[in-house]
C-alpha cells in the first residue's frame, strides 16, 4: 500500500502567504520561506506553492519567492499560478520546483496538459480542479474561483486524466477554510473515477478529518493550510494519529 501524504499548501500574493474562506477574505499568514520550513522540519511530505493573483494579474509566478522557499525544502515542491506554456514550467523547474500545478490554463486549453506531460512527464502534471457544488451538479471554476468554466468536474477529470496529467489537486470551494471537513462524496467520486492520485483540499479542521478523508474518501494525499499556519495542528501531530488508526504515512 502506498502511504498517505499530508501536504501543506502555501497560498502566495504579494510575497506573503494568505489565507482565506471560500477564497475570499484573504488574510496574511506569515512569510513563505518560514512556513515551508517549519513545515519541512514537522514532516511534510510535499509542499504546495500556489501564486494565488498571478492569472489575474496576467503574470507568471515570482520566481524570486520560489527560489526562496525551494532552498529551504528537501522534500518534493509543487508550483502553480499563471503557468502557461513549456517555458514557464521550464522556468519553475529552474527555480526548484519538481512538480508544476496547472488550472485555469488547462481549462481555456486543454491541450496544455498533452503539452506539458509529453515534454516533461506526467508525474511532473499536477491539474488543480477549484469546484463548488450548484444545482446543475459540481461544476469547475477558474481564476481564483472567481469565473463558472462551464465543465462539470466529473467530466473534466476524465477529460484531465485522459491528456496525461499525473495527479489531480481537487479543492472544494465549499469547503475551503470552514475547517468542518473535506467534500468526502465528491473526492470519493473522483477518486473512484480515475486512476491517478487525488490530493483532497478544503475543509481540514481536526485529526479526525484527515481520517475520514482517507478512509472514506478514499483519496491519495490531504492538503491542508489554515489549520497548520494558525498552529491549531502540526503535521508531525495529525501522522502519530493515522498511524495509530492503521493509516500508512511516511514518518515524519
Amino acid at each position: 500500500m502506498v502511504a498517505k501524504r499530508i501536504i501543506p499548501c502555501l497560498d502566495i500574493k504579494a510575497g506573503r502567504t494568505v489565507k482565506g474562506i471560500k477564497f475570499l477574505e484573504l488574510r496574511d499568514a506569515g512569510d513563505p520561506v518560514e512556513n515551508a520550513a517549519r513545515y519541512c522540519e514537522q514532516g511534510a511530505d510535499e509542499i504546495v506553492f500556489l501564486d494565488i493573483s498571478a492569472t489575474s494579474e496576467e503574470r507568471s509566478v515570482t520566481l524570486c519567492v520560489v527560489r526562496e522557499v525551494a532552498r529551504c525544502l528537501d522534500i518534493p515542491f509543487t508550483v502553480g499560478g499563471g503557468v502557461r506554456s513549456v517555458a514557464d514550467v521550464l522556468a519553475l523547474l529552474n527555480a526548484g520546483a519538481d512538480k508544476i500545478s496547472i488550472n485555469s490554463a488547462a481549462v481555456l486549453n486543454p491541450c496544455l496538459i498533452e503539452e506539458l506531460a509529453r515534454e516533461f512527464g506526467s508525474q511532473c502534471v499536477v491539474v488543480a480542479i477549484d469546484t463548488r457544488a450548484l444545482s446543475t451538479g459540481d461544476e469547475v471554476f477558474i481564476r481564483s474561483g472567481q469565473v463558472r468554466a462551464g465543465r462539470l468536474t466529473r467530466e473534466w477529470a476524465q477529460e484531465v486524466y485522459s491528456r496525461g496529467a499525473g495527479e489531480i489537486l481537487l479543492t472544494s470551494m465549499d469547503h475551503d477554510g470552514v475547517r468542518n471537513g473535506f467534500s468526502l462524496t465528491l473526492i470519493r467520486n473522483i477518486s473512484d473515477l480515475v486512476p491517478i492520485p487525488i490530493v483532497a483540499s478544503g475543509g481540514a479542521g481536526q485529526q479526525e478529518h484527515f481520517l475520514s478523508v482517507f478512509r472514506e474518501g478514499r483519496a491519495d494525499a490531504a492538503l491542508a493550510a489554515s489549520v497548520f499556519h494558525d498552529r491549531v495542528l502540526s503535521i508531525f501531530e495529525v501522522k502519530i494519529f493515522l498511524e495509530k488508526n492503521s493509516v500508512e504515512v511516511r514518518s515524519a
